[in-house]
């Protein structure tokens, strides 16, 4: 008799963002004559630079000559590709190219990360937080069973994330110990970001406490404050304890293209009853077994980005979008709503109306100004009162939303 995983079922009926696809498109079908300004999914609308086109149409040619054709490539990715990461992305932080495993998309590899670790650790999460890191953790069988109540999983620990803390869970806050600690800086939901001290002292709970930070810095990009790190290896002792995740989504504008990377210095070892394991080899030997690699194609665009004509178009589209957040958070408080992020981030989070809840100020949004945005609660249950925006849309757009609120 075939039996299914049964920690699927712990699952919400959908996930956040197609639940809202779903609401959109139920919208539409019934009011097709209206107008929608998509705000929700961090989806980026400028096209990718041209440098990069022109790098992937010209790998793309090789593939068509028997003496440049590629097959199977490095599952840990070319070295052409990660020597550039290293000499660009980690300059005198002490990652080597071995370090660096190239992927199809930070989301991938911050929901696989959890299967080379033991099932019965204990998970912490910020509270908003990005749905993939607790429903991988769900469907892998480390959490206990759904709570309608709280609106939490049971055996996780929830780290909250409010205007007290500034948007920043602090290790003092834990009641717990954790194993594995999720921290997203520049942080999505939010759009708030860690400082250097904040960071300094998760690495040091790590340290002491024998845990795995597993970092996502996949807005980095938009760092614009010069305390901010830009990478977790930037703060004394995290190689010892941080795994971090990059992408060249919302950065280069690859979200349809699909690339990213992972990385994992050697020095992070894992004690068995029996010897100390590194995670290093581990995630290795899983990247060889269950993937093979990005596409040569992907990965020389990838290349091209930092380039001096690819650096210099991306800082532009950041600049574009960050220009947006501007308007958005602008226009918000400007009519007297509270709105936080928005600097270090194309995330604006901002308070709810009147104490409204959140899907009852999405349904508002959508029902009487056709702008869609992503309800805090779907986030965590310290979302609620709270309302997601970005501003990866166009410019038109983005302004045209301000002026309907």
């Amino acid at each position: 008799m075939v039996r299914i995983n049964e920690n699927f079922l712990k699952l919400q009926d959908s996930y956040l963002f197609s639940k809202i696809n779903s609401k959109v498109s139920e919208y539409i079908k019934n009011n097709p004559e209206a107008k929608i300004i998509k705000m929700g999914i961090g989806d980026v609308t400028r096209p990718i630079p041209q440098v990069i086109i022109n790098a992937i149409k010209q790998a793309t040619d090789e593939m068509g000559k028997s003496e440049t054709f590629k097959g199977y490539g490095p599952e840990q990715g070319y070295d052409f590709l990660k020597e550039k990461i290293v000499e660009n992305d980690y300059k005198n932080l002490g990652i080597s190219t071995d370090e660096i495993f190239v992927s199809d998309g930070a989301k991938c590899d911050t929901a696989n990360i959890v299967e080379i670790f033991d099932r019965d650790l204990k998970v912490a999460v910020t509270d908003p937080v990005y749905p993939v890191y607790l429903d991988s953790n769900v469907m892998y069988g480390r959490t206990g069973e759904y709570n309608e109540k709280t609106l939490k999983y049971d055996n996780v620990i929830y780290m909250s994330a409010t205007e007290e803390n500034e948007f920043n869970p602090l290790p003092s806050e834990l009641k717990e110990e954790p194993d594995l600690i999720y921290l997203c800086s520049p942080n999505n939901p939010t759009g708030t970001a860690m400082d250097k001290q904040t960071l300094q002292k998760w690495v040091e709970f790590a340290k002491e406490h024998k845990s795995i930070i597993l970092f996502d810095a996949a807005y980095e990009a938009f760092i614009e404050e010069e305390n901010i790190p830009h990478s977790i290896y930037e703060i004394e002792g995290a190689k010892e304890v941080a795994i971090e995740f990059k992408s060249y989504s919302k950065t280069a504008g690859f979200t349809g293209l699909r690339c990213a990377y992972t990385v994992v210095p050697k020095e992070i070892m894992v004690e068995t009853e029996k010897e100390k394991v590194s995670v290093n080899r581990l995630w290795n030997r899983r990247s060889t077994t269950k993937f093979n690699g990005v596409s040569y194609i992907i990965q020389k665009g990838a290349e091209a980005t930092y380039s001096e004509e690819g650096r210099k178009a991306i800082k532009e589209n950041i600049t574009y979008y960050k220009e947006n957040a501007k308007i958005i958070k602008q226009g918000l408080e400007s009519i007297g709503m509270v709105a936080f992020g928005g600097v270090n981030s194309p995330y604006v989070w901002l308070k709810t109306p009147n104490n409204m809840k959140s899907w009852d100020y999405f349904d508002l949004l959508l029902s009487k100004y056709n702008i869609v945005g992503t309800p805090g609660v779907g986030f965590g249950p310290s979302g609620e009162g709270y309302f997601r925006l970005t501003a990866f849309g166009t410019r038109e757009n983005t302004i045209e939303a301000m002026e309907r609120l």
